[in-house]
């Protein structure tokens, strides 16, 4: 996957615009709000990974991923940490579906975040490039907070939206659905065209699947490269950049994508409409980055010299 992001990243530039649309509501917490967690993130293959503690032990840097579901642990730290073994679970990565041991985490803890006993697939951390990965499991009911401008990241208990309250200057709010947990924005197009998008930050680059392609008429001989999934397995996908995305009002100019026939499509019932995972590549080229699971909710901050217009 890292070949296959610089490989994507040097092919063409990306850039981000805008037309702000008029104030719309914001997802900045209200009064009643509660107190959001503010930590800072480092970055592996420009994934981002926070402090994460376990049974109180700590802390262990895992990477924080809104298109995987379960949250997971790396084989090798689930036995330094002596971790019962749970059972064993059917697990879909982006290469298939595999049957997986699982260890059981007394509490997994990120802040004040979490602190509840869950079974997290086991997986070899080589794959994982990460101690393990968080997922949505831990970050339903919370509203997740990427402010790439101070490399800081905050999460808070969501609450009910105070409609009256306005969205900051440059900022983008836009309505998402929740399939199995995961928000799909389905106000997007590529070049025009209608496209679900699924916000993925634990993918350094964005995954398109094979209705996408026949869609933006991608046929024939085209670059390939090859992804390693967390399970290992490898992945071939051909790849491109597309003229334009649309995510509401905001648009992304040159987006480089992978196009493969990847499981999660599958699960999510997408692999026959045009859809993509959202990858960091993407994500990274706005100011701030705002994910409401409870609300449905995603917000854009625009880049200065866009927000500024």
């Amino acid at each position: 996957m890292e070949r296959l992001a610089a490989l994507l990243l040097g092919l063409v530039a990306c850039a981000v615009h805008a037309q702000v649309p008029d104030p719309a509501p914001a997802l900045a917490p209200s009064a009643t709000s509660q107190p959001a967690d503010d930590l800072s993130f480092a970055e592996v293959d420009r994934r981002m990974t926070v402090p994460v503690e376990i049974a109180g032990a700590g802390t262990y840097r895992f990477i924080i991923d809104t298109g995987a579901q379960r949250s997971v642990i790396s084989r090798q730290l689930a036995r330094r940490l002596g971790l019962p073994a749970g059972r064993r679970v059917r697990l879909t990565a982006m290469t298939g579906s595999s049957i997986v041991d699982t260890a059981i985490i007394p509490s997994l803890s990120v802040s004040t975040l979490g602190g509840e006993q869950i079974e997290a697939p086991a997986l070899d951390g080589v794959d994982l490039g990460a101690l393990g990965l968080l997922g949505i499991d831990t970050l339903q009911r919370h509203r997740l907070v990427i402010d790439f401008d101070a490399a800081r990241m905050s999460v808070a208990a969501s609450t009910r939206r105070d409609r009256a309250v306005r969205a900051a200057p440059g900022e983008i709010v836009i309505q998402a659905r929740s399939i199995f947990g995961q928000l799909v924005v389905t106000n997007a197009t590529i070049n025009g065209r209608r496209v679900r998008v699924v916000l993925d930050t634990g993918t350094s680059i964005s995954l398109g699947n094979r209705a996408l392609q026949r869609m933006l008429m991608r046929r024939g001989k085209q670059a390939q490269t090859e992804m390693i999934s967390v399970l290992g397995d490898k992945l071939t996908a051909d790849y491109a950049a597309t003229r334009e995305l649309k995510l509401g009002s905001a648009t992304i100019s040159g987006l480089p994508i992978a196009f493969a026939d990847a499981a999660p499509f599958r699960a999510f019932a997408l692999d026959n409409k045009p859809a993509l995972f959202l990858g960091m590549d993407a994500l990274k080229l706005f100011r701030r980055v705002e994910v409401d699971f409870a609300n449905h909710e995603l917000g854009l901050l625009m880049p200065r010299a866009i927000a500024a217009r």
